[in-house]
């Protein structure tokens, strides 16, 4: 039995609306009309007609369209006789799965007629299902608006986390900048301040003086590259609580040793060397002779006197000082305070020899070199080189804060900036009273330093300042302005650092 014969079943509520329209009852009459200008089957003006009438049907069905006319007014070929699908129980031809347009969540699905060509070009087609027929035009646009209300919201949500992420990131990063070596040590981040087991090699000596407690004996093995940072041989003695006796002399020690290694190195006597005296970088004569005399067990007055007439060694200056070479020093038992002062002065003729210094400027290289040896570090000592060479091209005062604590007697307090009575005291090596070079050197420069006054770098600056003393970093400046504005610098590093020795 065909469809149209039989009775249909009633429709499943989840059936396509193409099988319930397939079937509904045939229609007993048609009513072709071969002149039919009404409102093309389907489309939302039929749709408002059958509204108007209240009976759900137009007026006619047209058996065929002839050179029907477009919402646009552009012709439309001739179609063949349709059926009404809502008003006609007759089948209708069922659409293919492109024809059906996708419904909803929770409605079915609906046919859709195939665009004509002009539709296509301009204007959408007419028909869309059942639910674009009774859709108003507000509520097209409220959809429309829907999403990108939406969109908006996500954006504004965005900034606002971008922005609070980026407030705790400069907060952050501030408190880095700010107190980021505190930061560091709770925290326990960052390089640690004491080397591993396992990392000593080679040897280094360091020489230990008649009263040195934990701090200066902390600073000298540091110094001697014995251990990675100033403070953690001074640091361990305090935290383990440790009571220890420091005995002058000098030490075979090792490079890179553990502050526990160090100590305990320290306190073995096989590890103090006989016989052996040091002379420290930027050392003077006073500070020295006491210690040699320690070490190899003669008289103080021995070396004070061995040092009172220069020109018993050679040389052509007021005193002895800068001529002491730094080095370690090992002697035979019997030797002489002079002889000891002697290898002292030849060890420097032969330094001066190897940085191609003339024996006639032997004695203003030295006072340079021991300028620059007391004030900058040594990647810097070339710099500083040139600095003291453009300020004595133009007869401007050196100012530099180790002469006029030499020539005060305040060299070796332990502070870097100088007292006012020491800028002041009229003395032949305050370079802020007198022009030039003081009048001898003011401490034993290394061979780096002779070579950098001998061969100072190019440049314009005529100021320079230390503006962070725990790694040395230097400010070099050509104007004062931006001098002050180092010094400033430093002073804010002296007041982050009130035990640094400012």
């Amino acid at each position: 039995m065909s469809e149209r014969d039989g009775a249909s079943p009633a429709p499943d509520a989840n059936e396509p609306l193409g099988d319930l329209f397939a079937n509904l009852p045939e229609p007993t009459q048609q009513h072709p009309t071969a002149d039919y200008s009404g409102p093309a089957p389907g489309s939302r003006r039929a749709a408002r007609e059958a509204a108007r009438r209240g009976d759900g049907a137009p007026e006619t069905t047209p058996a065929a369209v002839p050179d029907a006319v477009d919402p646009v007014g552009a012709p439309v070929p001739a179609v063949e006789p349709a059926v009404d699908p809502v008003t006609s129980a007759a089948e209708p031809v069922r659409p293919s799965a492109e024809e059906v347009r996708i419904a909803p969540a929770g409605r079915e699905p609906a046919p859709v007629a195939a665009p004509t060509a002009e539709a296509v070009q301009g204007e959408a087609p007419i028909g869309g299902g059942l639910d674009a027929l009774f859709v108003a035009p507000d509520d097209d646009r409220a959809l429309a608006k829907a999403p990108k209300k939406r969109r908006r919201g996500c954006l504004i949500a965005l900034l606002i986390i971008l922005v609070i992420v980026g407030g705790i990131a400069a907060a952050g990063a501030w408190a880095m900048n700010t107190y980021g070596e505190q930061i560091n040590d709770v925290m326990g981040w960052g390089e640690p301040k004491d080397y591993e087991d396992g990392q000593a090699s080679g040897e280094a000596f360091v020489t230990i003086k008649d009263g040195d407690t934990g701090r200066p004996v902390s600073t000298a093995l540091y110094e001697a590259g014995v251990t990675k940072t100033e403070d953690v041989f001074y640091d361990y003695l305090i935290e383990e609580n440790i009571a220890v006796t420091f005995y002058p002399g000098v030490y075979r020690l090792q490079e890179k040793m553990t502050a526990a290694a160090a100590l305990e190195a320290l306190r073995n006597e096989d590890n103090k060397l006989e016989n052996t005296v040091s002379v420290s970088e930027g050392g003077t004569i006073e500070s020295s002779l006491a210690a040699m005399a320690e070490s190899l067990g003669l008289p103080v007055e021995d070396f004070e006197a061995a040092v009172a007439d220069p020109a018993a060694y050679g040389v052509d200056a007021p005193s002895l000082e800068g001529w002491l070479f730094p080095a370690v020093y090992t002697f035979d038992p019997e030797v002489t305070a002079t002889q000891v002062i002697q290898r002292m002065v030849d060890r420097t003729r032969e330094a001066l020899t190897e940085a191609g210094v003339p024996d006639t400027d032997a004695e203003r290289i030295l006072t340079i070199a021991s300028i620059i040896q007391r004030e900058g570090r040594t990647a810097d000592f070339a710099k500083v080189s040139r600095v003291i060479e453009n300020r004595l091209d133009i007869d401007m005062k050196l100012q530099m804060d180790s002469t006029a604590q030499y020539g005060y007697g305040s060299l070796h307090e332990g502070v870097v900036s100088s007292s006012a009575e020491a800028l002041e005291d009229d003395n032949d090596w305050n370079t802020y009273v007198r022009t030039g070079l003081p009048v001898t050197p003011i401490a034993s420069p290394s061979f780096a330093a002779i070579d950098a006054a001998m061969h100072p770098e190019d440049g314009p600056w005529l100021y320079f300042v230390t503006i962070d003393l725990s790694t040395g970093e230097t400010q070099f400046s050509e104007t004062y302005e931006e001098h002050q504005a180092g010094i400033e610098k430093w002073r804010e590093w002296c007041r982050a650092n009130p035990d640094a020795g400012c």
